[in-house]
């Protein structure tokens, strides 16, 4: 193998912090993935992993080593592309991590079109609400909804979406339509999320207020949620692309609108080495082409 293959072992068994995930990855056995760092360790004559029976560290010059073998596979990889993205169709296998709801509502028809469009392109969907860690877990791109984190991931808006308040006509002529935020006190509210404690985002007189929710059904999915507040068992916050098909129905409808909290951003995101990437660029303008014209909010 050559340097540039040493290194771009080295640098994935570091991302995936086990010599297992490393070779899954890699397509390679995990013996040789181990014989090739040791033969590395050898020719530069320093240490760079310390193996444990638990655990794969990073030694203070393996970490040295990684960040530079990092920045020339990026650059091996930048100028590889350049040439060959001019005029070349996108193609190759791209990992892609989404959240459960969109991607079941949404990426999916989507995702049917982008592929008939580039017949050599294949695309490996990991959805999950769970937060990925695109670098180490070896994602090409993700779509995030909200806030972001600060990282080193580059972000694109794909298309806004809102949040609101719903329920079912039946649970609001049965139990009255909240007026004010002081009255969710004396609702059923349905909870979506992961977290034991649940906080709603409103504005109040122009300023963001979290208020403390609890309530008799909680809940991991959205389209759970949903069919909850459809079938009358209270009120639910939810984003739009979630409840727009059902409010456009009438089978819920939004309360408490001049409290919604400012509209949150889809966003496809991506690592730095894997922005000159043809079919990253082109499946990331095809999210804005396809969303960007859809009202999610």
């Amino acid at each position: 193998m050559s340097q540039l293959e040493d290194m771009q072992i080295f640098v994935t068994t570091v991302d995936a912090q086990s010599f297992t995930a490393a070779a899954d990855r890699l397509g390679l056995s995990k013996q040789l993935v181990s014989r090739r760092i040791m033969a590395l360790e050898d020719r530069l004559g320093a240490r760079l992993l310390i193996r444990t029976t638990r655990r794969l560290s990073v030694t203070d010059t393996g970490r040295g080593f990684y960040e530079r073998a990092l920045k020339i596979l990026q650059d091996v990889d930048e100028a590889e592309q350049l040439v060959a993205n001019q005029n070349a169709a996108p193609r190759g296998t791209l990992r892609l991590s989404a959240p459960m709801s969109f991607g079941t509502l949404h990426l999916g028809p989507a995702i049917a079109r982008f592929m008939a469009t580039w017949p050599e392109v294949t695309i490996e969907l990991d959805l999950s609400d769970r937060f990925i860690d695109v670098v180490g877990e070896g994602y090409d791109m993700a779509v995030r909804i909200g806030q972001l984190g600060d990282s080193s991931l580059i972000a694109r808006a794909i298309a806004p979406t809102q949040l609101l308040v719903c329920a079912s006509p039946d649970y609001l002529a049965r139990r009255g339509r909240p007026q004010v935020l002081g009255d969710l006190k004396r609702h059923d509210c349905l909870l979506y999320g992961h977290s034991r404690s649940v906080e709603w985002p409103f504005l109040d007189n122009g300023r963001p207020l979290s208020l403390p929710i609890t309530g008799r059904l909680r809940a991991n999915n959205g389209e759970l949620a949903r069919e909850a507040a459809i079938a009358g068992l209270g009120l639910a916050l939810l984003p739009t692309f979630i409840v727009g098909d059902a409010l456009r129905a009438g089978t819920l409808v939004s309360v408490l609108d001049e409290h919604a909290p400012p509209p949150l951003t889809i966003y496809a995101v991506y690592p730095q080495h894997r922005q000159q990437s043809r079919t990253v660029k082109v499946f990331t303008e095809f999210l804005r082409n396809t969303f960007g014209r859809t009202s999610f909010s």
